[in-house]
């Protein structure tokens, strides 16, 4: 060999086999930076079709986890395939500031807002928090190969957007979706604030159930509706309740007007009312193991008894309501106005008022009996049961597993309390049923979001937008010390504010004079300390999105996509905004990802301290092989991560990083200009790679645009490894490497090379941003910069199918290939050949595959890595001869007589002494080294 090295034309690269990423990818991404790269893009896209991905705003506050990476590296690999795919795609980044993850971390360390420290003080130690978290974060984004307007990223505190969200807010007053009321909401005490449903996670405990008896106040009333008389007087209503908590708030009993009640004599005195279905269970629960059922009713004839409350010197009617349900209890639920949504509603047709007995630690007021005040609610079940059974009106007491709201943020359990907020209406102007229908028109990926969500809408209650803290938007509004009407004038403030607000901050609202908004009004009008709901301004961005960019001010957002906890939070929020502000849902398409878990399948999360960063992975490994994981994982699923899941993408990169290093490695004296061959003169074989490229570059496409990433991925592992690696690649290497370096054929074969690069290296550019510039880089002929502003490669081509060399003569072609190395393998394992280049392989064939094959006859070893290939008539060959899988064919394979040619490695009969060497070469080299070179037309 050492005596024909310099006569082949073997491969030689800079393009290293190991990809080195941690090292490599600082150096491209400083480039990338200090090019500006992004600007390029947006230029050289300018005027094409807009594709528009809002990005959901992660919250600023500490440092990314694997999550995080999973949505910014998706919307990457959509945002860059739109790209290739020639749309204008620009991507602003977004960062939600304002909540109280942040205004405790501050407090914890100057103390409470307007007590310890002044308000604006406050603030500004929290801007200076926020700011230097998206710093960290914003760092750790880019580092990962996320394009995006990084200098220009929308912040829900920056001037702009909080006017912005203070104009939505205009927006909905003026379409009259904003309402005052005092509604149960969603509390935590370790906040001391109201919560969206959004931030409410639900998780199994055990509580104390309990069964409660409500005594008649006039029993002969009881006994004339069920029809009986009797000489006993004690009838008693019994409720079964998981929360004894809101028992000293109880003002009323709910039955449902449709189910039969019966009247149960108990103890040979005691009669009880209970839900016929229900009764036998109940009564079981309640140990009564002798009973007499004496009559029954429909509900609704029990309307407006009253009875007496278990502890407490009032009476509380029966009223009805069809949220009483058969699953579990009585039948029978006590109703405490405060502390359930269906309880203040059906208490607000009753016209019964509420309580309001519980304070903001969650704590009982002093408007209820002595023994309670002060006790925290949630610590105060054994206390009611035993101020209960002190009348004797507990039946039972049990243990209970069920689902309880739970606040995302400290884990605690939450309460229902009421208190006086603002509201955004969902049954208003059919806000509810207008969302719905707008739900429809959108497309959710995966298909179950939109039921989801849908079902969500239709049950939620009022969106509670106002908040009591400090760190927010402000909600500008003066409303009436008496009614709670706004003021006159709360559209003009509104608008007043929003423009002080793009100056000043939204801040401006709390060091404005009252009397230089309103004027003497301050007599009867309060000014607003409330601040908006994070949601709202999250959900607000898309407006701000649009109205801030004059190029995509004519244009809908066209996709977000999330988490899947999302669909209760920045999908509801923005569709609902967007909807009573503009009609129409904000967004055309909606795509979900699930949650990381760890390998013990537990949600990865900042709390737990269960989670691995995204840098440890792109400092030990590279960002392109954290890249390549995430387009490997089903994401609409949920996804379980761990340090041995990139076992797997990592033995990706590497075939596709090894391909790509052979294709650069035989171009190394290939320039487009000079050397690409047409294709009429192409050998046939380099136009059927071509044409599999192109159908290749369909299917990845086809994939890109239906998001399926891990599709992707299997289609350029395949190409890669078999249709390149394992087939293509294997067969061209002898003409590559042995014929003279300016031969027709190699340079074809080197067109088809380069081809197969300039597509390759822009399917591969979503996922493997920086391997793919690293590849750009190495290709030959002019080209522009950057891989990132070109679209799908237009250069490739189809098989004529009139052509004889058609897709179909191809596939038989490789289907006897398959049948030839089942014959060589066994070949092997016979010891009749030590590889497939001593072999002859004698095909025995029909007529019509025959007339195919013999077409390509002198060249069809190459095809099989041979070193001959004979033909004959299937009807000479012998009967014992084992028969092919493909009808018509039968092969045998021997061993080639003849010398190995130290320059080609073929078997031949007669090798020639060389005038340029020392040694014996084939004719075949002979031509190649001494001569003009072979002819090759087919392999």
């Amino acid at each position: 060999m050492k005596n024909y090295k310099n006569t082949l034309n073997l491969p030689k690269t800079d393009f290293s086999m190991h990809g080195n990423l941690s090292d490599k990818e600082p150096d491209i991404l400083s480039r990338w930076i200090n090019k500006n790269l992004y600007k390029i893009i947006r230029k050289k896209k300018s005027g094409n079709k807009l594709f528009i991905l809002h990005d959901g705003p992660p919250y600023a506050n500490g440092e990314i986890h694997i999550g995080h990476a999973i949505n910014k590296i998706l919307k990457d690999f959509i945002i860059k395939s739109k790209g290739l795919n020639g749309f204008d795609s620009p991507y602003i980044p977004g960062w939600d500031c304002y909540g109280l993850p942040i205004e405790h971390k501050m407090e914890k360390i100057f103390g409470v807002p307007g007590k310890d420290v002044s308000t604006i003080k406050f603030r500004k130690m929290c801007e200076k928090y926020v700011n230097k978290q998206v710093e960290i974060q914003k760092k750790d984004f880019i580092r990962m190969g996320i394009f995006a307007d990084w200098e220009h990223p929308y912040l829900t505190m920056n001037n702009e957007v909080e006017s912005d969200v203070i104009r939505v807010l205009g927006k909905i007053i003026k379409n009259g979706y904003f309402i005052h009321d005092v509604k149960p909401v969603y509390w935590c005490v370790d906040c001391k604030s109201s919560l969206a449903e959004a931030e409410v996670e639900y998780t199994n405990i055990v509580s104390t159930s309990i069964d409660v008896k409500f005594s008649s106040v006039n029993h002969e009333k009881i006994f004339n509706i069920f029809g009986i008389r009797s000489k006993y007087s004690h009838v008693y209503m019994v409720i079964w309740t998981t929360t004894p908590w809101t028992i000293p708030m109880n003002r009323a009993i709910a039955v449902n007007p449709k189910f039969t009640y019966q009247l149960i004599k108990v103890n040979n005195s005691q009669f009880l009312i209970l839900e016929k279905s229900l009764a036998k269970s109940s009564l079981i629960r309640m140990k009564f193991s002798q009973f007499k059922v004496i009559s029954e009713c429909y509900g609704y004839k029990l309307e407006f008894l009253k009875f007496y409350h278990p502890f407490m010197n009032l009476s509380v009617p029966v009223i009805l309501s069809e949220h009483v349900t058969k699953d579990t209890g009585t039948g029978i639920v006590h109703i405490a106005p405060d502390h359930g949504i269906e309880d203040f509603l059906i208490s607000k047709k009753y016209k019964i008022d509420v309580v309001n007995s519980v304070n903001e630690d969650g704590r009982y007021k002093f408007n209820v009996i002595d023994e309670l005040k002060n006790v925290s609610v949630l610590k105060s079940s054994k206390l009611i049961i035993n101020l209960m059974n002190r009348r004797k009106a507990v039946l039972s007491i049990n243990k209970i597993s069920h689902s309880c709201p739970f606040c995302w943020r400290h884990k605690k359990q939450l309460i229902f309390r009421s208190t006086s907020q603002w509201f955004i209406s969902m049954n208003r102007k059919n806000l509810r049923s207008t969302v719905i229908n707008e739900i429809d028109k959108v497309s959710w990926i995966p298909k179950y979001g939109k039921n989801k969500i849908r079902s969500m809408i239709i049950n939620r209650p009022d969106w509670c937008i106002s908040r009591q803290r400090s760190w927010g938007i402000p909600i500008p509004i003066f409303f009436h010390k008496r009614t709670k009407k706004l003021h006159p004038k709360t559209l003009e403030i509104i608008e007043k504010i929003a423009k002080l607000s793009e100056k000043f901050g939204s801040k401006i609202w709390w060091k404005l004079d009252k009397f230089e908004l309103i004027g003497h009004d301050i007599k009867y009008y309060k000014k607003s300390s409330d601040i908006l709901d994070v949601w709202f301004d999250s959900g607000s961005s898309h407006y701000s999105l649009l109205r801030r960019n004059n190029k995509l001010s004519k244009h809908n957002i066209d996709m977000y996509l999330e988490g899947s906890d999302q669909h209760r939070g920045w999908f509801m929020s923005s569709i609902v905004i967007s909807v009573a502000i503009n009609g129409v849902a904000p967004y055309k398409e909606v795509l979900t990802h699930g949650f990381v878990l760890n390998k013990k399948e537990e949600k990865m999360s900042k709390s737990k301290k269960n989670f691995i960063t995204p840098a440890e992975i792109f400092e030990k490994f590279g960002a392109d092989i954290l890249r390549i994981w995430v387009s490997s994982i089903d994401y609409k699923n949920e996804i379980v991560f761990s340090k041995e899941s990139l076992e797997y993408p990592i033995e990706c990169y590497r075939k596709i990083r090894n391909t790509v290093r052979f294709l650069l490695s035989n171009l190394y004296d290939f320039d487009p200009n000079y050397h690409l061959i047409k294709r009429n003169n192409m050998v046939e074989i380099d136009k059927w790679i071509i044409a599999e490229t192109k159908i290749f570059q369909k299917k990845i496409i086809y994939f890109y645009e239906k998001y399926n990433f891990y599709k992707v991925l299997q289609c350029l592992v395949h190409f890669c490894s078999i249709k390149l690696g394992s087939l293509y690649l294997d067969i061209i290497k002898n003409r590559q490497y042995t014929l003279n370096s300016n031969n027709i054929a190699r340079r074809s074969c080197q067109t088809a090379m380069f081809h197969i690069l300039e597509s390759l290296v822009r399917c591969i550019s979503p996922i493997l941003s920086f391997t793919s510039d690293e590849i750009w880089r190495k290709l030959p002929g002019e080209r522009n910069e950057f891989v990132f502003t070109e679209e799908y490669y237009k250069k490739l081509f189809s098989l004529d199918e009139k052509d004889k060399f058609n897709k179909k003569f191809w596939n038989l072609l490789l289907e006897i290939k398959i049948e030839v190395n089942k014959s060589l393998e066994k070949a092997k394992t016979k010891k009749i050949i030590n590889s497939t280049l001593e072999a002859t392989v004698i095909l025995f064939l029909n007529k019509k595959i025959r007339l195919l094959i013999e077409t390509v006859i002198k060249e069809i070893h190459f095809f099989f890595l041979t070193s001959k290939v004979l033909l004959f008539d299937i009807d000479l060959s012998s009967s014992d001869l084992e028969s092919s899988r493909i009808s018509g064919i039968k092969i045998f394979i021997k061993k080639t007589e003849g010398k190995k040619c130290p320059r080609c490695w073929q078997y031949l009969e007669n090798l020639i002494k060389s005038k340029n060497t020392e040694g014996y070469i084939c004719d075949r080299c002979i031509e190649n080294t001494e001569k003009n070179g072979e002819t090759r037309r087919f392999f």
